[in-house]
């Protein structure tokens, strides 16, 4: 999935290597293999462990639960291989075409792919049905295909989410304590705002090209029309509506008005431009909270968070989509039930082992189980987080989840909306394009019997 996907890349990219020489260096043994067979303790399975490349936080805790599992017990080695982000889906497909496989990996977007290609091992078989239970209902869609877990969520994440500068914003004379609640009030603030801003600076940061309206604003397609790309039975576009119309007629507004910056100056995944005071308003995921806190804690008590703006008569429809990420565990691994225990243990078991996730990384995702969430609330740090209230609590719970439909298909979506901002081409003929790339897609991949039974 390019959410997440993009996101690593532009936090904790690495230097690209080559892929003969990442699989060399994928640490002891071969996935699915004793490590008795592969150089290992005789009597000790060894199962392959792989996780992409995260903010430094993150990377600590992923070497630290393995660690602690590993000393935890004396049946099971754990090899922890981390991934360049920007080299994960080059190296798993190697990995996944040489039958090598990491017993045990991390999982961003729809699992709907990976089912139908037999890449994953069901989960109901090898992790406690306690453990499943606890999933709450939001991380299902993710996690579970026709009633069969595949994929056991260490988190859900708010992919829009409105952050604004409370000095910028009383400067304008804009109420700082409150973000606007519709569309007509961001525009009303960003006409106060604009005269008080220096050279270099503007009203708001938005999403501005195809890739990243692709998945960022799926929530707001769903806000606007009350649908999202597809018709139900996915054998038709649906994006040939007012609703979608009005949408790209708002962010062709931020364009020829000037409240948005012609060149980025700063990714939608990113905080840089909000820290450097560049915006007022930062459109981004809730995770961009975590880097202002380690990046720009001056800024911390100066940054108001909240739902992103509502268009006119959406009522209570969501304007964000729940991202994800989970772990999986490989359909051909020789030592599933190994598997299945360290993925219980570390993520499916003691609220303790994944407390530190989340607080180091700010307070900004959302646990997946509510032992988790509680225990997250409980800490001596929840105290100094009070944005983590508002994300768990006021923006994720009415969140829809990643779209499961073709990549290509949010993609022409995100074409069309890029066309329009930038006066490239008219809504309606941005529309007749998107319907028909889309229709390819319907027609190319089979989608009338692939989709959703609910």
């Amino acid at each position: 999935m390019r959410t997440t996907r993009t996101r690593r890349t532009v936090i904790a990219a690495l230097g690209a290597l080559t892929v003969g020489t990442m699989l060399a260096g994928c640490g002891s043994g071969t996935p699915g293999e004793a490590a008795g067979d592969g150089g290992g303790e005789a009597g000790v399975t060894t199962i392959q462990f792989w996780h992409r490349t995260f903010t430094p936080v993150e990377n600590e805790w992923y070497e630290g639960i393995v660690k602690k599992f590993n000393e935890s017990q004396d049946e099971i080695k754990v090899v922890d291989t981390e991934v360049p982000a920007d080299a994960w889906d080059q190296k798993m497909k190697a990995a996944q075409a040489a039958g090598k496989a990491p017993d045990v990996y991390t999982h961003a977007g729809s699992i709907q792919d990976a089912v139908n290609a037999g890449q994953l091992h069901d989960l109901d078989s090898i992790v406690p049905k306690d453990a499943l239970a606890e999933i709450i209902d939001a991380a299902k869609p993710v996690s579970e295909i026709d009633g069969t877990f595949y994929a056991y969520p260490l988190l859900l994440e708010p992919q829009t989410v409105l952050f604004w500068n409370k000095d910028l914003l009383d400067a304008a004379g804009v109420d700082s304590e409150n973000g606007p609640e519709t569309w007509d009030d961001l525009m009303a603030a960003c006409a106060k705002i604009q005269p008080t801003l220096g050279s270099g600076q503007y009203c708001i940061s938005p999403a501005q090209d195809a890739a990243t309206f692709a998945w960022s604003s799926v929530g707001q397609q769903h806000n606007f029309a009350g649908h999202t790309a597809l018709t139900d039975d996915w054998t038709a576009p649906n994006i040939d509506d007012d609703g979608y119309r009005a949408m790209m007629e708002q962010y062709k507004t931020l364009w020829d008005e000037g409240y948005m910056p012609k060149q980025p100056l700063a990714a939608y995944v990113e905080g840089k431009d909000f820290g450097e005071q560049k915006v007022a308003f930062k459109v981004s995921g809730s995770w961009m909270m975590s880097e202002i806190g380690s990046d720009y804690a001056d800024l911390l008590g100066k940054t108001g968070i909240g739902a992103f703006p509502n268009a006119e008569g959406s009522d209570d429809r969501t304007a964000t989509t729940l991202g994800n990420f989970k772990w999986v565990v490989d359909a051909k691994t020789k030592n599933a039930d190994a598997a299945g225990e360290f993925l219980s243990w570390a993520i499916a078991g003691d609220p303790e082992n994944v407390v530190p996730f989340f607080v180091d990384t700010q307070f900004t995702k959302v646990p997946v189980r509510q032992s988790v969430q509680d225990a997250v609330a409980e800490s001596d740090e929840a105290g100094d987080a009070p944005w983590s209230d508002i994300i768990v609590n006021e923006i994720a719970p009415t969140a829809i989840p990643e779209p499961t439909y073709p990549w290509d298909v949010s993609l022409a979506v995100g074409t069309a909306f890029e066309s329009v901002m930038k006066g490239a081409a008219s809504a309606d003929d941005a529309i007749k394009t998107a319907n028909n790339a889309i229709q390819t897609v319907i027609d190319r991949d089979g989608l009338a019997d692939k989709a959703p039974k609910n």
